[in-house]
């Protein structure tokens, strides 16, 4: 299986808070292919730099080593990924979810997120 996680699942997989027993399960399996993307380390990092995610902090900082040390993969936002987002309907305008619904798309991935609203951009999305 092959899994994207949204940006809060990568953040709240590391700050111990916020996810299920059966998500965290789901990504801790050694038989699933787990991706980050470069677009959460941007998001966090705006925020954590606009004072909107001061917990964010630790995982700007170490984002590379975090995802190497879980054996997880960063799925780097190419210009397909780009220009798919940029085309999907306006029902859900926040710019990361759109480019993570867009690379799950393009690249036949599931989301693991808790944001049901990536559903209508066409991202398939797994929750507890």
């Amino acid at each position: 299986m092959s899994l994207l996680l949204d940006t809060h699942t990568f953040a709240w997989f590391y700050l111990g808070e916020g996810l299920p027993r059966r998500v965290r399960e789901l990504i801790e399996d050694y038989q699933a292919e787990i991706f980050v993307s470069a677009i959460s380390a941007y998001e966090m990092a705006l925020k954590y730099r606009l004072g909107l995610w001061p917990d964010a902090g630790p995982l700007v900082a170490d984002f590379e080593a975090l995802i190497e040390q879980a054996h997880f993969r960063t799925l780097d936002v190419s210009a397909r990924h780009a220009i798919r987002a940029g085309l999907l309907a306006t029902i859900h305008r926040d710019p990361f979810d759109r480019i993570i619904a867009a690379q799950a798309e393009a690249e036949g991935l599931r989301v693991v997120s808790k944001d049901r609203q990536l559903e209508a951009l066409g991202a398939e999305v797994v929750w507890g």
